[in-house]
């Protein structure tokens, strides 16, 4: 678990796994090659997984971050989840905009505001 709090850093608040990056830039293949496996085994360990990832302090993203967050939304769609990422700077959220990924994931400003856009499951009104 040594690796995983060197580049990820994972926290629960209830049934929701919050994930922070602990690195300025996500640029480095093998890098973004670990960081989601470890997402990916959060995700198949869960059912109905909650995840919100922070984007706080990310200066830099590569195009291979980007299609692994893609890869990570299909699991957490696949396992009947919700995924939420929040705190992207400007220049980040631009590159989302321009490969039209804004469409494709739910992005909050904040996490607070993120956990508020969760759905709640198997709660009232579900038998």
């Amino acid at each position: 678990m040594l690796q995983d709090a060197a580049r990820l850093k994972v926290t629960r608040d209830d049934a929701i796994i919050l994930v922070e990056f602990t690195h300025r830039k996500i640029l480095d293949e093998a890098n973004i090659v670990e960081i989601g496996d470890q997402l990916v085994a959060l995700i198949e360990s869960e059912h109905r997984p909650k995840v919100i990832i922070s984007f706080a302090g990310v200066d830099h993203l590569s195009s291979a971050a980007l299609g692994t967050l893609i890869t990570v939304n299909n699991k957490i769609r696949n396992h009947d989840g919700q995924l939420r990422l929040c705190n992207i700077q400007p220049q980040i959220f631009e590159v989302f905009v321009i490969t039209k990924l804004n469409k494709l994931f739910r992005i909050y400003p904040t996490i607070k505001e993120a956990k508020e856009s969760l759905e709640p499951q198997n709660q009232k009104g579900v038998v």
